[in-house]
């Protein structure tokens, strides 16, 4: 019974994670950029607990393991693309923003999945899609100040890097 207690607590600030990243969008969809961008960095907040939380608790799973992936897909990968598409690339590139961001969340998904089955210890292949979904958060926020043209490159590299074979250390 404890077991099952402290694993539902592990998951539960996983699923923090999803509702920060869900809580993202709904303000992105409201035009409040500025709070869509700091609700994606809470749930980066979230993300880097709750495996320190699972690991303290001895309450580590596969399940946990997968709904984190499915988590940081809607808070790192979806909320962040829609967020700079809507605030910065609509307007400017349409076509060329909806490929971006649709990459963006296409590699987003192939860096999880690739994660998830290679189950290297040592180091990231390819830089985490929580890093580039906190990038482009932070890139929102300064958005009045970065051209439209850095943002929609900075987009299309990050999502390059995520399924890149760069080996990034881990920290922890």
């Amino acid at each position: 019974m404890l077991n099952l207690m402290t694993r539902t607590f592990a998951n539960v600030v996983t699923l923090l994670n999803i509702i920060f990243g869900s809580l993202s969008l709904v303000f992105t969809l409201n035009q409040d950029y500025k709070t869509a961008a700091i609700l994606i960095l809470l749930a980066v907040v979230m993300d880097s607990v709750d495996g320190r939380v699972a690991r303290k608790l001895n309450a580590e799973s596969e399940m946990g393991k997968e709904l984190d992936s499915l988590c940081d897909l809607v808070s790192f990968g979806v909320a962040p693309a829609i967020l700079v598409y809507a605030q910065v690339l609509a307007q400017p590139y349409e076509i060329l923003g909806i490929l971006s961001v649709i990459l963006f969340i296409v590699c987003g998904a192939l860096r999880l999945a690739r994660f998830n089955i290679l189950n290297i210890k040592e180091y990231f292949l390819g830089i985490p899609i929580t890093f580039s979904g906190m990038l482009l958060a932070l890139i929102s926020l300064l958005a009045a100040y970065v051209p439209p043209i850095m943002i929609l490159l900075a987009v299309f590299i990050l999502a390059l890097l995520m399924v890149s074979n760069f080996k990034v250390p881990k920290i922890k």
